[in-house]
């Protein structure tokens, strides 16, 4: 299974201090049924504890997530600057996991190279 992280994500994540390892424990976990919320479109929050701080006051992540499939990070947020997604947001984020699931590998190649996506190493 890949990993990959959309562009906003990973500036984000790269803003927290949030590891390509951070991300890859996370996505072990959800595979094992370890997660905060399965909201439903192959969409599930995730808890992942930052820098000096426990998963409770940690990210908030939001993965599109398909056991045997590639996985993607396509949203993040610290606790302390909201308490969830909107019902629109959550709508929107379902779209889009539909449309990077569908991506073929041509694609996927094609939105790494456009920087659109960054893989997880």
């Amino acid at each position: 299974m890949r990993i990959f992280k959309n562009k906003a994500f990973d500036r984000w994540a790269n803003g927290v201090e949030l590891s390509d390892d951070d991300l890859k424990l996370a996505v072990s976990e959800i595979s094992n049924g370890l997660y905060e919320a399965n909201l439903g479109g192959n969409i599930y929050k995730k808890r992942i504890a930052l820098q000096g701080r426990g998963k409770s006051s940690g990210a908030r992540t939001i993965v599109a997530f398909k056991a045997d499939k590639h996985t993607f990070f396509i949203y993040g947020f610290a606790k302390n600057e909201r308490a969830n997604i909107s019902e629109q947001e959550e709508i929107a984020l379902k779209k889009l996991a539909k449309i990077y699931f569908g991506f073929s590998d041509v694609q996927i190649t094609q939105a790494i190279q456009a920087g659109q996506l960054v893989e997880v190493k």
